[in-house]
């Protein structure tokens, strides 16, 4: 499965409002939960939050890949945002954080959930990737720059 193939432009935001991680974090659930994947968005939000407190998903460099698993979406559900400003995350590295990528899967999904994980952190790593996704205007420039990342980096 494709990163790329779980995004649509409604799924992405280049300028998402919010003055907390708990802000960012309750907006890209709402945003997600225009999807028709999400059955249940108050579950996929207590799911996420739940995940959140075991451990900080701002990962670093910028970035957080917040993510929880739930029988509250029928498949594997996403969404990617770039925050308006710079948002104190407290990410593993204290650095701000203004990319942000939400995972939802099934409960029974574990597999796919984790190779997605570390699929979507192999790119996120580069750092010249996430310089250039910070300064893309549309949703739909954002998708294809993950589509040419994709190509780049895995087969199938």
């Amino acid at each position: 499965m494709k990163i790329s193939d779980l995004l649509t432009e409604d799924l992405v935001v280049t300028h998402l409002e919010g003055n907390s991680k708990d802000d960012i974090i309750n907006s890209i659930v709402d945003l997600v939960a225009t999807s028709p994947k999400v059955l249940d968005k108050e579950k996929v939000r207590e799911a996420v939050f739940e995940r959140e407190q075991i451990m900080s998903t701002g990962v670093g460099d910028g970035f957080a890949i917040p993510h929880g698993k739930t029988d509250a979406v029928s498949d594997i559900a996403a969404a990617f945002a770039i925050t308006a400003e710079p948002i104190d995350y407290e990410s593993l590295d204290e650095k701000p954080v203004r990319l942000v990528f939400l995972l939802v899967s099934k409960a029974n999904m574990v597999g796919p959930h984790i190779k997605l994980l570390s699929r979507i952190s192999r790119l996120m790593n580069k750092a010249e990737f996430r310089e250039k996704l910070l300064h893309v205007s549309s949703p739909k420039e954002i998708i294809e720059m993950f589509k040419q990342e994709e190509a780049t980096y895995f087969e199938g």
